[in-house]
């Protein structure tokens, strides 16, 4: 395998709202938004800032009997090693973060020893995903670097972190909910494997992997609670999990992924520890572009 570099601009991702304009995204409601109906909850707000630590399953068989939201690791029907793979990791958030040129918002995610599978490689490597007001890198370790790829490279320049209202851009999901007795409000969809059709379904069941569609679904917890950084802030619904197609192909064999949050609290992030990685690497250098989407070789 070999990874090459190039100086073209990268193209922007459709996200649906949540991390870029809903203009670049075939969606299925104006704006990317979706009316709440009388008998659905609230959306949830994130917090000005936070950090969290989260596990990663892939799941590689019986995901279709067993789909997400899970309230932590899959089914027990499911077993480690032969159905799912655990990993871990953490995210860092800050809307208060302001960059020399005006940009808004920052946001790290940290993969340990496992990147996010949904490049068709192999994922068995550290890496993280920082965000910088609009544009997005990707940043891999000394330790296990694979072969030709750079420390950094920009991943997108027009892939902000989520806002804080972002759950407005999902369908709420009753069945994703209920799947685990109502304790999160489950909110996803699965795109269409037409290119600029919109959402072919809410809600994670039934699976539909094989026809090229890809979910997209996020979690929260009902009950409103304390924060443990913070016990004097007012209490608000915690991030349970994040869960969505990866790329199915082998490697990285993984169709279902789920992020299982713990510790999730408003702290505030280190900028040294996180957005500053950037600077600190690049030195103030060009940032290459690389295509981590095409075969292995591509250019962007």
């Amino acid at each position: 395998m070999r990874f090459t570099a190039s100086s073209k601009s990268v193209p922007v991702f459709p996200t649906y709202g949540v991390h870029n304009p809903p203009s670049y995204s075939p969606c299925a409601a104006p704006d990317c938004l979706y009316a709440r109906g009388p008998d659905e909850p609230s959306d949830p707000l994130l917090p000005l800032f936070w950090t969290a630590k989260w596990t990663m399953y892939r799941v590689f068989r019986k995901y279709a009997e067993y789909l997400p939201p899970y309230d932590g690791p899959p089914p027990v029907q499911l077993k480690e090693g032969e159905d799912y793979q655990v990993s871990y990791g953490a995210s860092y958030y800050d809307s208060t973060w302001r960059g020399p040129n005006g940009e808004q918002g920052a946001m790290m995610e940290h993969y340990e020893d496992w990147s996010l599978p949904i490049f068709p490689f192999d994922n068995h490597f550290t890496c993280s995903f920082i965000s910088l007001g609009n544009k997005a890198y990707f940043l891999t370790y000394d330790k296990d670097r694979p072969k030709g790829m750079v420390p950094i490279c920009l991943f997108s320049d027009l892939n902000h972190p989520p806002r804080r209202d972002f759950i407005k851009h999902l369908p709420y999901s009753k069945g994703d909910s209920e799947r685990l007795g109502g304790r999160v409000q489950g909110y996803s969809f699965w795109t269409s494997p037409q290119d600029g059709k919109p959402p072919i379904q809410t809600g994670a069941s039934p699976d539909r992997t094989a026809e090229g569609a890809v979910l997209f679904g996020y979690a929260f917890r009902s009950k409103w609670e304390r924060d443990v950084a913070d016990p004097t802030a007012a209490p608000y619904r915690h991030v349970h999990s994040f869960y969505f197609s990866g790329m199915p192909t082998n490697p990285p064999n993984a169709p279902i992924v789920s992020q299982y949050f713990t510790d999730f609290a408003m702290i505030k992030p280190d900028p040294m520890k996180t957005w500053d990685l950037v600077r600190q690497l690049t030195g103030g250098r060009e940032i290459p572009t690389w295509n981590l989407f095409g075969p292995p070789g591509s250019s962007g």
